[in-house]
């Protein structure tokens, strides 16, 4: 892993979950909540799961409030200074990626990698037309380059082998595409482990951390 991890992704893609287990399984010392245009589900609310794990939360003030301001925070700054580890949880469409712009220069210039979270089951990344549509906006809009592809694709309890590998089928066809590899078959390790061991080295178990607005009583 590079030592900064940009993480982005559509709505409902598990792009949050993802970014909080990265943080987690990779002793990351912080999280940066970058999603500045959801304000249901965000890595800022699993502050306290990660505050025992000794991860840092970088996140606007407004987080959580009635306060629609997309504002972030100076502690942004010391991200990009003394080689911590970090996870940016960046918001799931071009609005969310333009405030990446900002600091493009900053990235660049300590290196990163930046990986889209999809979803084959989700709307807008049901094809390869799409997520490579997807790719080229974020990138526009961030003046960063897509490294990478997380394979996300569930459909919650219901998941199984074959919808995993369809999530596959269509990553391998964005990477003959455009380059860009599958890095990570994202879920549930009891699906994960129904795989075949040659996805062995890209599986990426995850545990649950975020629970849903109606959940949260």
């Amino acid at each position: 892993m590079k030592n900064i991890n940009i993480i982005v992704g559509h709505y409902g893609s598990g792009k949050t979950e993802f970014s909080i287990n990265l943080a987690v399984k990779s002793d990351a010392d912080i999280l940066v909540d970058f999603d500045i245009v959801n304000p249901y589900i965000r890595s800022a609310d699993a502050r306290g799961d990660l505050a025992q794990k000794n991860i840092q939360v970088i996140a606007s003030e407004y987080v959580n409030s009635n306060v629609d301001v997309p504002a972030l925070p100076s502690e942004i700054y010391s991200v990009f200074h003394g080689g911590k580890k970090s996870v940016f949880d960046v918001g799931g469409d071009d609005d969310g990626a333009i405030a990446l712009g900002r600091f493009h220069d900053k990235f660049d210039a300590c290196g990163y990698e930046m990986l889209m979270v999809y979803n084959a089951h989700r709307p807008l990344t049901r094809s390869a037309d799409e997520i490579i549509e997807y790719i080229g906006l974020i990138e526009a809009v961030s003046s960063l380059k897509v490294t990478g592809l997380v394979n996300n694709t569930n459909i919650m309890d219901f998941t199984t082998e074959d919808i995993i590998l369809e999530g596959q089928k269509l990553g391998e066809e964005v990477y003959e595409r455009t380059g860009l590899p599958v890095k990570y078959i994202s879920g549930k390790k009891e699906f994960l482990d129904k795989l075949p061991k040659e996805y062995d080295s890209i599986k990426f178990p995850i545990d649950i951390y975020m629970k849903k607005p109606w959940e949260m009583q």
